[in-house]
């Protein structure tokens, strides 16, 4: 427990459990006590919570119990949450993220095709639900141990951190699933078993892993910036609100950070497609000749193909994604109370 304030007639205290924190008033009335909780996400959040208690003195004497289960905890919430945002994105907009991935595939002034647009899209979900249980089971932990071990006025570069601890976690599963859908998405296999068995047959394991520099220079800096846009504007939304999110809120937050990141990251994501999509063909031979064949051959403007599909892309999934993830976490949480 750490004891911020302490004025009579009542306490306000700070209560740490698993991932939520929470703000209790100790209010003595007429022989009787009376609790008042209030869960708050974060020490900044109960800070701008309280700030009108501008009165009262600040104890400077702290004392904390760390609960050696709360990594786990917060681990195995996060996982869970994770998975089930992650699989419900894929699931709903699959049929752009296909039609992105042929806008960026095609070279020249070559013709996509729309058919075929969930193409793919079962063996993408085995893959996504493990990298999204990765992503956020080692960013929800990571967060919370940079949080409280950086100053306040450090907190963007502890969600910079942590999203790209989270994207560097889970790419071990998420650049196999990529690869193979992004193949599948452009018809070069027809199913994912036969997608993973002729890569490996034609290109070996690491054709599996085909473009992983490209994927790392992308996801690493989108999934930083993404998170970190969308808790910063978390917070100072809260700030402004004096209150918890609704989940219609958190939506929109994440809707903004997604479409954000999705378009300052587009020619990341035009170079990582090529790369993963090229197969044994080597028509690259690495980043900077990617790079250097698209604008020599094809105009700088190349880099944005695709931008208006992943900007919708993202932006909806931002919504979707962060509105399924508070509201998981939170139904986690309520069903592993902390004793």
């Amino acid at each position: 427990m750490i004891k911020l304030f302490e004025e009579e007639p009542s306490v306000i205290c700070l209560i740490e459990a698993s991932h939520i924190v929470y703000w209790v008033a100790y209010i003595p009335f007429q022989g009787s006590k009376f609790e008042f909780y209030a869960p708050i996400e974060d020490r900044l959040n109960f800070e701008a919570l309280n700030s009108h208690h501008k009165s009262k003195k600040a104890i400077a004497s702290i004392s904390k119990q760390h609960n050696p289960f709360d990594l786990l905890r917060i681990l195995y919430e996060g996982a869970v949450a994770g998975a089930a945002a992650g699989v419900v994105v894929e699931a709903a907009l699959y049929p752009i993220d296909t039609i992105k991935t042929r806008l960026q595939a095609v070279r020249g002034g070559g013709q996509i095709i729309l058919k075929g647009l969930y193409s793919g899209l079962a063996g993408n979900l085995v893959g996504v639900l493990p990298a999204s249980a990765i992503f956020i089971g080692a960013y929800e932990p990571a967060k919370r141990k940079l949080l409280n071990s950086l100053p306040e006025n450090l907190s963007a570069l502890a969600h910079l951190t942590a999203g790209a601890i989270g994207g560097a976690a889970s790419s071990v599963v998420r650049v196999p699933t990529e690869v193979v859908k992004q193949r599948m998405q452009i018809s070069q296999f027809a199913s994912a078993p036969d997608a993973v068995r002729l890569i490996v047959a034609k290109e070996r394991f690491r054709g599996l892993y085909a473009g992983y520099g490209s994927f790392l220079l992308r996801d690493l800096p989108f999934d930083a910036i993404q998170f970190c846009i969308y808790e910063q504007m978390r917070m100072g939304y809260k700030l402004a609100a004096k209150r918890d999110l609704k989940d219609s809120e958190n939506a929109m937050i994440g809707a903004i950070a997604g479409a954000i990141t999705g378009a300052i990251t587009t020619p990341l994501d035009v170079i990582k497609t090529r790369l993963m999509v090229q197969g044994s063909a080597k028509q690259y031979e690495g980043i900077l000749h990617c790079v250097n064949t698209i604008v020599r051959e094809e105009g700088a403007s190349t880099l944005f193909k695709g931008i208006g599909p992943r900007v919708l892309w993202i932006g909806v999934g931002g919504s979707i994604f962060f509105g399924v993830l508070e509201r998981t976490k939170k139904f986690v949480a309520a069903k592993h109370p902390v004793d």
